[in-house]
């Protein structure tokens, strides 16, 4: 039989669940679940931003008020006052963090340097382990060093006499934001390093032996063999932190937050959660949590053109 209606010969059929890529599909599908339901169902709630919600009563129940929680921002001389503020905080603490973005590089190229390897294991396990410590903790740990009466640091001055009485650095308005990126900083960098050690065990040793051959010595092998090997790595970090410049968080600055510092440290996730939790004022904390979110997806589409630009490459 020919044609058309031949039946195939030495082809099977292989079932879909034999398929390779409907088992890697059902392997990833409870990610995707999971996703799916702390990501995108929360954004039935945005509704709530047109309603004069109050918790307990159905938004249905509720007045519509529109675009008045959206509009108050600008109407309401105090609440632009708070925003500009907060707009400050946030935007001057995310550069901070963006200027020291290299920092992890640059500790992760001096420690390999480093000949003695139990030594170099024992610095990066220690400088790893703080990620894992809650802010509440590092707060814990603040409050024991710098606190008035108890603080480790504030009894060492007094005792030497370098000071006459007691710092209270925990509530001082002064540079609260290097403090607080002091503390970051402290927290992170040694986890942030670990994907510069990963990028520095893919270059080729053979560059680095040809470069001493040429007669460069060890700060010519970083500067000319390393760091430019971990430029591309630097940039998709800076690109996706712009990206992501007022999604600082909260967590930081919650706990260390008083009525003394709250002015320089409330950042615009912690602004939302005092309107919404605090201030039990829902519909405006979401309607800023709105703002928020388009402010960020304008922001990654920016930094993805840069991307583009730059690097010829996609970041999403």
């Amino acid at each position: 039989m020919t044609g058309a209606n031949a039946p195939l010969v030495g082809k099977k059929h292989t079932p879909l669940f034999k398929q390779r890529g409907f088992r890697l599909f059902l392997m990833i599908s409870p990610f995707i679940v999971l996703v799916f339901l702390l990501n995108y169902v929360p954004l039935y709630f945005w509704s709530y931003s047109f309603f004069n919600y109050k918790p307990g009563i159905p938004v249905t129940m509720e007045r519509f008020v529109g675009l008045s929680n959206f509009t108050r921002i600008i109407s309401d001389k105090y609440m632009l006052e708070e925003i500009v503020q907060v707009m400050r905080n946030t935007f001057g603490i995310s550069l901070l963090s963006i200027l020291t973005l290299p920092l992890p590089m640059f500790f992760a190229i001096f420690l390999s340097e480093l000949k003695c390897t139990p030594f170099r294991k024992l610095v990066q396990t220690l400088t790893t382990i703080p990620n894992f410590i809650s802010w509440v903790l590092v707060y814990a740990v603040a409050y024991a060093m710098f606190s008035v009466g108890d603080g480790f640091v504030n009894r060492l001055l007094v005792q030497s006499g370098l000071i006459s009485q007691e710092i209270n650095f925990l509530a001082s308005r002064d540079h609260v934001w290097l403090t607080m990126m002091g503390y970051y900083i402290w927290k992170s960098l040694g986890w942030n390093s670990i994907m510069y050690f990963a990028a520095m065990s893919n270059i080729d040793p053979e560059l680095t032996e040809a470069a001493r051959v040429d007669g460069a010595g060890r700060w010519g092998c970083i500067w000319h063999i390393t760091i430019p090997s971990l430029l591309p790595t630097l940039f998709v970090l800076f690109v996706l932190n712009v990206s992501n410049f007022v999604n600082y968080g909260m967590e930081q600055f919650y706990v260390f937050q008083n009525a003394m510092n709250k002015e320089f440290i409330q950042v615009l996730d912690l602004y939302v959660y005092n309107q919404g939790i605090q201030g039990v004022n829902y519909s405006y904390s979401i309607a800023i949590g709105i703002l928020k979110s388009v402010v960020s997806l304008v922001l990654l589409f920016l930094a993805n053109g840069l991307s583009i630009a730059v690097r010829k490459e996609s970041v999403i």
